[in-house]
């Protein structure tokens, strides 16, 4: 993990990055290049990159979806979102091996489109790392926790603190770095706080609802240079998305980038429940009172459009995941994407 987070956000601040927070260690198959050419070989290994679904696969899925909808959840037994509403906190060690998914398709937060621009120019995804902070007025500055920080992070969700201390671990070799995290458990965010790795001068962990508006952040709105939101937004409810994603755009500066990852529509996951789970369509109870939504590409593209954001990727990722031991292998579904809040002069393009 280390490895990931070091390589990612160092992507983050190409440029401004010395050379020693690149890694030199690169995996034995390159990351997202698998592929299974002979299905003969299919538990040679854990997992197959890029899969490619034929029309059988696709219709049998859709058809297995079907039938696990076909009894839904009773309104009145579903229970009320204001209150009981909480984030996957049973799947955060998935969150953090599925963050190496992220990097096998690259969704490396500085991957741009080819430039010519000569590398000393070129700012890529994030033009404005020298952006002006909030003030108070003129010659006064706002302060909270990270005021002094020049390039800001928040990981939503961050559960455990699986994905925090490593990103935390690189963020400190990086000069005015400085790392948010939230989770909507309070006992999440005391383990993070209690971790021996914690140190409040570099990052702050805070107690916060999603789904709550009215809530405030520790900080000001447009100061994020990222925001983080990998396997959250499918365990809120289909009609409180949009208001997430809008919230959550404010929080970030002009050229700022949300990274996303989550379910995708006919993952292993949404086939395997049981009849009597659906809450609505393509949404779901787990056994533990957990929620998941299962996403479609146009979705989420129109989701963080709709909140203001450009789209700069937004992709299916399709993986075969393989249990040798059991000799059993099953499609895995996910959908990612970067999305870059438009700077002032780039707003009515």
């Amino acid at each position: 993990m280390n490895v990931i987070w070091r390589n990612c956000i160092c992507r983050l601040r190409q440029g401004k990055v010395p050379h020693r927070c690149q890694s030199g260690v690169h995996p034995v198959a390159p990351l997202g290049s698998r592929i299974l050419t002979d299905p003969a070989k299919v538990f040679e290994h854990n997992m197959w990159d890029h899969m490619q679904w034929s029309e059988e696969e696709e219709d049998a899925a859709r058809k297995q979806v079907e039938e696990n909808s076909a009894t839904r959840v009773a309104p009145e037994e579903q229970v009320d979102q204001n209150s009981k509403e909480k984030v996957e906190g049973s799947s955060w060690d998935q969150v953090g091996s599925n963050f190496s998914s992220m990097q096998r398709t690259e969704i490396d937060c500085q991957k741009s489109p080819v430039s010519s621009a000569p590398r000393s120019e070129e700012r890529s995804d994030f033009p404005n790392q020298d952006f002006k902070e909030h003030s108070d007025g003129p010659g006064k500055t706002e302060h909270f926790p990270g005021s002094s920080a020049t390039f800001r992070i928040l990981e939503v969700g961050c559960g455990a603190g699986n994905c925090v201390f490593p990103i935390l671990n690189t963020l400190r070799n990086i000069p005015g770095s400085f790392l948010y995290c939230c989770d909507f458990a309070s006992e999440a965010v005391e383990l993070v706080k209690s971790h021996a790795s914690y140190s409040e001068a570099h990052c702050c962990a805070f107690l916060h609802d999603l789904c709550d508006d009215g809530l405030a952040y520790p900080f000001p709105d447009g100061i994020l240079d990222v925001v983080l939101l990998v396997f959250v937004l499918s365990s809120i409810h289909p009609d409180r998305m949009q208001a997430v994603v809008e919230r959550l755009s404010k929080l970030l500066k002009p050229g700022g980038m949300l990274l996303f990852r989550d379910l995708g529509r006919y993952d292993n996951a949404q086939l395997r429940f049981k009849t009597g789970r659906c809450l609505s369509e393509n949404f779901y109870v787990r056994g533990d009172g957990t929620r998941a939504y299962f996403f479609t590409k146009g979705e989420i593209h129109r989701m963080f459009c709709e909140a203001g954001l450009h789209e700069k990727q937004n992709l299916v990722d399709h993986r075969l995941q393989v249990n040798r031991k059991k000799q059993v292998a099953m499609h895995r579904v996910w959908v990612q994407g970067k999305f870059q809040k438009p700077l002032p002069w780039t707003q009515r393009s």
